[in-house]
């Protein structure tokens, strides 16, 4: 068992070092440090640090040695991972909301490094374990150890892209509602999404800004919608933007479109709650039939089943 951690610890060790000499034959390579270029414009922007040192040691230990480590050795995995599933994760990132905080190589490198990680402890645990069954299949439970690990930030990601579009799904609605307000009063489409994104501050904001920043930069209206409708990746945010393409391309008045539209989504959002409250009692009944009543009973009939106890080892001890 020792022998085995310690194999695996020197083959840690190896591939950091391995890490650390790439990213600084690479530091070396390039024209400009990037943590130099990043001092000159935290300075340029008011700051007071004066050194690259002082700089980086204000960072965090994750944001200093264990995000660029993760980020060279996804890198290094990349180039033995089909770009099909690279692009997939970098659309799951986009439609997690984490776009600019990591990437398709960085996670990819958490992936990797979890599963060693969970590799080490399941071999542990099989080599510890109290049952001789389980340490014959040690290496079954380091192996399955390792499988949930890899997977564990897949999991991580969809959960946020879930939580996230039940974020943006409940306050359509209401965001639709102060569109076609805006637009009743006279404000153009761009205008009312202005007052969406400084009025609002959700995930239905920064998307909507996002649409505002592309369509400034160039791209025209229908394709910012497009790509909006395709990062958030929800239904009904997807008829949205095909309803308002549509009465842009026919002149419909935009501002019936859109309140037909919130109609609809507020109704859909009654549903939604009328079926989570009808669930209610069915997730409820596994918690109360096997933590609330068996604690109530405890609870009731313990003092009970104690006297009763009492009394009949009483009645044997002294024959009644």
């Amino acid at each position: 068992m020792a022998g085995v951690v310690l194999a695996l610890l020197f083959l840690a060790l190896i591939v950091g070092a391995i890490l650390l000499v790439r990213l600084a034959a690479r530091e070396q390579q390039s024209g400009q440090d990037p943590l130099e270029a990043r001092l000159h414009e935290f300075v340029a922007a008011g700051g007071e640090i004066r050194s690259i040192d002082e700089f980086e040691m204000q960072q965090s230990f994750t944001e200093r040695v264990l995000i660029p480590l993760g980020r060279q050795l996804g890198e290094f995995l990349s180039r033995f991972t089909p770009q099909k599933a690279l692009l997939s994760a970098e659309r799951d990132l986009v439609r997690a909301g984490l776009r600019g905080k990591m990437d398709p190589t960085l996670l990819l490198g958490l992936r990797f490094s979890l599963a060693v990680v969970f590799l080490v402890l399941g071999i542990f645990l099989g080599r510890n374990a109290a049952s001789e069954t389980f340490r014959r299949l040690s290496l079954v439970l380091a192996v399955g150890f390792a499988a949930l690990g890899y997977y564990l930030p897949v999991l991580w990601v969809r959960s946020r892209i879930q939580r996230r579009q039940k974020i943006i799904q409940k306050a359509l609605p209401d965001v639709l509602d102060l569109i076609s307000v805006c637009v009743s009063a006279g404000l153009g489409f761009d205008g009312a999404i202005q007052q969406v994104v400084e009025k609002w501050s959700n995930e239905v904001s920064v998307e909507f800004g996002r649409v505002l920043r592309e369509m400034q930069l160039g791209k025209t209206r229908r394709e910012a919608l497009r790509d909006l409708a395709e990062r958030v990746d929800l239904p009904e945010l997807t008829s949205f933007v095909a309803a308002v393409i549509q009465a842009e391309q026919l002149g419909v008045g935009l501002s019936k479109v859109l309140r037909i539209q919130a109609d609809g989504m507020r109704l859909k959002r009654r549903q939604r709650a009328e079926e989570e409250a009808r669930k209610a009692p069915i997730k409820m009944l596994f918690p109360l039939a096997f933590l609330i009543m068996p604690a109530l009973f405890i609870v009731l009939l313990g003092p009970a089943v104690f006297i009763l106890m009492q009394s009949a080892l009483g009645a044997i001890l002294f024959g009644g």
